[in-house]
């Protein structure tokens, strides 16, 4: 009997010959999935609000409006994978919603039959954030204002760059200097964007299994394994 993995589960697989230099140029490379990407971002937040209304009066997230949505986060998956979230491949990522089985990332999320209607109501903004505080350190992007002051009297901003593009700059660096991404780099980087992702699905509505605080690294999503399950915590509501 196979032991039970969190329902939505990632995968990379490392190129063995990257460029050394390519990574120099994928930011210009990347823009027209970026182009897309907001707009199926914008997408994705109208469907989350319709899917929570629906959940709340059915206890179902409708199956068209999951796959859709589950298609953005796995489009999503494929540029982070190809460009500044892990630099993990070279192959250009294909402009579509769904799976290809080919490619080195992949995104699966399992569709769950019913959902709490009182959870709906708290955990994409009370019980994900714990959540959240840790995947603000991980991703990055935070702004806040320090207590120094400047020599003309201004308050002084700081921001918090996070840890996954740091640690994916070293890997360029890496890349760039002897050609060899560091494979116990490229793990830790894939366990942290796990981490963000299934945040991700939880704060989007998509399953009731809280996330676990736990770093599961390498390519292959490993199973929760006995004893650590990543359930819930303490029900709002019942369904």
């Amino acid at each position: 009997m196979s032991m039970p993995t969190y329902p939505l589960r990632i995968e990379g697989r490392i190129d063995p010959g990257l460029s050394r230099w390519l990574w120099l140029l994928k930011w210009l490379l990347v823009i027209p999935h970026v182009i897309v990407l907001l707009v199926l971002w914008l997408v994705f937040a109208v469907l989350t609000f319709v899917a929570f209304v629906m959940i709340l009066v059915t206890a179902r997230y409708p199956r068209p409006l999951f796959d859709f949505n589950v298609g953005v986060l796995r489009w999503g998956w494929r540029v982070s994978f190809y460009s500044y979230g892990v630099l993990g491949t070279d192959r250009y990522p294909p402009f579509t919603l769904a799976d290809v089985p080919d490619y080195p990332a992949r995104l699966t999320v399992d569709y769950p039959e019913r959902l709490s209607r009182g959870l709906v109501l708290v955990k994409w903004w009370l019980l994900v954030f714990p959540q959240a505080l840790v995947t603000t350190i991980l991703v990055g992007g935070s702004v806040w204002a320090s207590n120094s002051w400047d020599e003309g009297g201004s308050q002084v901003w700081q921001s918090n760059p996070g840890l996954i593009p740091l640690l994916v700059l070293f890997s360029a660096v890496a890349l760039l200097c002897n050609g060899r991404y560091p494979s116990s780099l490229f793990d830790l980087v894939v366990g942290l964007q796990r981490w963000t992702m299934r945040v991700s699905a939880y704060a989007a509505l998509m399953t009731d299994e809280y996330p676990p605080f736990r770093l599961d690294q390498g390519g292959d999503d490993p199973p929760m394994g006995p004893g650590l399950p990543a359930g819930p915590p303490p029900q709002a509501g019942s369904a």
